[in-house]
């Protein structure tokens, strides 16, 4: 098989992360599975965005993480995503990058706090913040431990991926996932942009409490509730 509408839907993605100003040089990666073939695609290793083409994305299994399709080496970050689809069944499209604003809070170990409503429209809560990966799981398989780290804090604080569909890990940056690969580069500008704007908010009033509860739950729920109205449908 070609996986060819999948290596587009995913060579698309990619591109838009650097279009986007989510990534500078290769510093981000996009992937999208297609759960019905049992497979994923993902961004080679090291290849520039300007010079990406469909014909380079690698094609994974999800069900072993191996290569199937494609020559290329895949991005270095393959086995969180590999893991991070194995554990959140709902989620179809990742993305990773290390945009500036989002990766300052993951430097500084902190969520982000929802402050307003710009911020409710897509996350239900604070942005979570993974904890450091130990010296141990540094040193082995250190990017399938990270989507561990990830899966593990969205596990113990019953977290719903589809609320919070991103999250930050300490002292390295944000990730983010959708419905699509496309739906996770939406997901990082808006997360970009929240960053960014709870940092100057918290600049402006440092003890500034977070927005009220029955107004993020409007805001969040008008878009994303099981009785939303917010768009076409």
């Amino acid at each position: 098989m070609s996986y060819q509408d999948l290596r587009e839907r995913v060579c698309r993605a990619n591109k838009e992360i650097a279009r986007t100003g989510l990534a500078i040089l290769t510093w981000g990666n996009a992937s999208e599975a297609d759960r019905d073939a049992g497979v994923f695609g993902i961004k080679p290793s090291g290849v520039s965005y300007d010079n990406l083409t469909a014909d380079d994305i690698v094609i994974l299994s999800i069900e072993t993480g191996e290569v199937v399709n494609g020559s290329l080496r895949p991005s270095s970050d393959t086995p969180t995503h590999w893991h991070l689809f194995r554990a959140f069944a709902a989620v179809g499209g990742i993305v990773h990058t290390h945009s500036t604003h989002a990766t300052c809070w993951a430097q500084a170990k902190r969520p982000i706090p929802c402050y307003g409503t710009t911020h409710a429209d897509c996350f239900y809560g604070h942005v979570p913040c993974a904890r450091e990966l130990t010296p141990a799981e540094v040193e082995t398989e250190y990017e399938l431990n990270t989507g561990k780290v990830i899966a593990e804090h969205f596990a113990t604080h019953r977290l719903d991926p589809l609320q919070a569909p991103g999250v930050l890990v300490a002292s390295h940056g944000p990730f983010v996932w959708g419905k699509t690969a496309a739906k996770a580069v939406e997901v990082g500008v808006t997360l970009e942009e929240v960053a960014r704007m709870a940092w100057i908010t918290l600049a402006l009033s440092p003890e500034l409490p977070e927005a009220t509860q029955y107004l993020c739950d409007k805001h969040f729920l008008r878009k994303h509730g099981k009785n939303a109205y917010y768009g076409q449908g």
